[in-house]
């Protein structure tokens, strides 16, 4: 049997403690995960795990040489990657990343590397909320932060910039309704007067805003909110009112008319976005490709 095939298997039981949790990260059955195990233990002659019915757990000798095989394993991978002259990338990569950014984003980028490295096999999981990249599996977590996870390696691969958008027929529905001196928006402080739709993994309902030296931050009166900002983007198309949203969702909408950018001169706060992976696994040599890949493509095709 492939002995850095097991060796990845056997990190990754002593990682989640469980059979069926690896054989399903690592999308094999549950029998061929014993066979791995046991393979390891035949090469090593020794016991790396105790195994019942309830739990399993490393043996001492499995402690002593969890290191060392995690050692043996990235050493594998960069022997591997200094012996492909071609430089052809391969292997599966899974990621995790926002439902706004994968659909508006990211999705191209990655046809794009794929294109590039068709032995690469790609496993996209979207969700806003962060998750555990251990306990999932995930090779690569993109995320939009002021500050990462500490706990986590992170490299800087763009910028992500916000805007406060409106639907036309919204503002001039309420130019209408209030009347111009109180309809239209000249100040961040006007924006109290309005419908305004709240992103909670974001800023909540108080938004600061900046112009040169001048900040305000403004609570907002937020009836709709969402955990997901695709949902709120399509309330503001259908009028719902005002959002704080990401450039790479809007900047489209913006050009062909569908939004109008409010309070331009006003800008939110710049945050980055993330390629971050877990400290306690080896980078491969495909996801640190993928990486470099992504940072150099969204210099070239800016939202």
């Amino acid at each position: 049997m492939d002995r850095v095939t097991a060796a990845k298997v056997f990190i990754d039981v002593a990682q989640s403690r469980s059979f069926s949790r690896t054989a399903d990260r690592l999308n094999m059955s549950r029998p061929m995960v014993t066979r791995y195990i046991e393979a390891m233990e035949d090469w090593l002659k020794i016991r790396l795990l105790h195994r019942t019915t309830r739990k399993i757990s490393l043996t001492s000798a499995g402690e002593n040489c969890l290191k060392d095989i995690e050692l043996w394993l990235e050493q594998a991978d960069s022997i591997s990657a200094l012996a492909n002259l071609e430089n052809e990338f391969a292997g599966g990569i899974k990621i995790t990343t926002s439902m706004s950014f994968g659909f508006s984003q990211l999705m191209p980028a990655i046809q794009n590397f794929m294109q590039l490295y068709p032995k690469v096999r790609i496993d996209m999981d979207l969700e806003d909320s962060a998750v555990d990249l251990t306990e999932k599996s995930i090779d690569l977590a993109l995320r939009i932060a002021s500050n990462p996870d500490p706990s986590l390696i992170g490299k800087p691969i763009a910028v992500c910039e916000s805007a406060l958008v409106a639907s036309p027929s919204y503002l001039n529905k309420m130019t209408e309704k209030l009347g111009k001196a109180n309809g239209v928006i000249h100040h961040p402080r006007d924006l109290i007067k309005h419908e305004c739709l709240g992103y909670k993994n974001f800023e909540r309902h108080i938004w600061h805003l900046s112009q040169k030296d001048l900040f305000e931050s403004i609570t907002v009166d937020c009836r709709l909110t969402a955990n997901e900002a695709t949902a709120l983007l399509h309330a503001a198309l259908n009028d719902g009112g005002i959002c704080l949203q990401p450039t790479y969702l809007v900047n489209r909408y913006i050009k062909e008319g569908r939004l109008s950018h409010v309070l331009p001169e006003w800008k939110p706060k710049d945050l980055t976005i993330f390629a971050l992976y877990s400290s306690r696994k080896h980078l491969s040599p495909t996801v640190r490709a993928l990486i470099d890949h992504l940072r150099d493509y969204f210099l070239e095709h800016p939202w």
